[in-house]
């Protein structure tokens, strides 16, 4: 399979062959699924907490005596059905940590990006991108403008984040950062060269190596001008008849129809 390449003005300079180890095989839907719950599980605090009757301050003496009120007996201000009482059967701080073995995850995460493998573009040359939103606009505006767009890259490149820092559903991720989460929320994916080899040792093959194969250039077109031939005056001596061709027309000529008739 192969991605089209682009610069940083959003023009196409070429193509360029993707890992079939990660965007050529077929999707597995269910350990996708579980690579995801697992990621968002994993990004839970846990912090969540409520009080039981036993940790809530105050309530140590009994409000009023056993008998003679005409009230039902209570032994502490703190019990459930009083207000300020302890919570029953409340949330306490508890981990949601799952685990997951490593080859499912690496799975998971090639079966990710196989599935968005139509979607997948290649840029080259970002040094040379302004870091202004403008020129990120201009760069998304060559690609068919996507909803939402994960711009892949090995290392941070300063002008870059500062070109997509105000732009909406774009985000800029390092490839040793890739997750389920990302790459399935955003609609295309745009890997720099150097980071299409970044990702291929990491969960495809390791041999890997992008090489671009360079557009060719379309010649221009010459557009062929047609031109009249030039009229020639006819020079005529004196006393010499010279016929001059007629050119033809839809008006009927009189005498020509009377003559006929003759």
């Amino acid at each position: 399979m192969e991605a089209s390449v682009y610069n940083a003005t959003g023009e196409t300079i070429g193509t360029v062959a993707l890992d079939d180890a990660l965007f050529g095989i077929t999707p597995n839907t269910a350990v996708m699924h579980q690579a995801l719950v697992r990621q968002q599980a994993n990004a839970r605090h846990g912090t969540h907490a409520t009080k039981t009757r036993g940790e809530v301050h105050g309530g140590g003496r009994k409000p009023y005596r056993q008998k003679g009120t005409g009230r039902a007996r209570q032994g502490s201000t703190r019990s459930p059905q009083w207000k300020g009482g302890g919570t029953v059967w409340g949330p306490h701080p508890r981990k949601y940590t799952q685990a997951m073995p490593r080859k499912m995850r690496q799975l998971a995460i090639r079966s990710a990006l196989s599935a968005k493998a139509a979607n997948v573009a290649v840029l080259r040359g970002l040094d040379s991108l302004e870091g202004r939103t403008r020129a990120m606009l201009t760069l998304l505006g060559g690609l068919d403008n996507p909803r939402s767009t994960l711009v892949i890259v090995p290392e941070h490149v300063d002008n870059l984040h500062r070109a997509a820092g105000n732009v909406g559903n774009v985000k800029v991720l390092h490839a040793g950062y890739l997750n389920m989460a990302d790459l399935l929320k955003y609609e295309r994916l745009l890997f720099t060269v150097e980071a299409l080899d970044h990702v291929s040792r990491l969960w495809g093959d390791a041999e890997y190596t992008a090489d671009v194969t360079e557009a060719k250039a379309t010649p221009e077109k010459r557009t062929t001008r047609v031109v009249a031939p030039a009229t020639i005056p006819d020079v005529v001596a004196d006393g010499e008849e010279v016929e001059v061709p007629v050119a033809p027309t839809n008006e009927t000529d009189e005498t020509t129809e009377t003559e006929a008739k003759a």
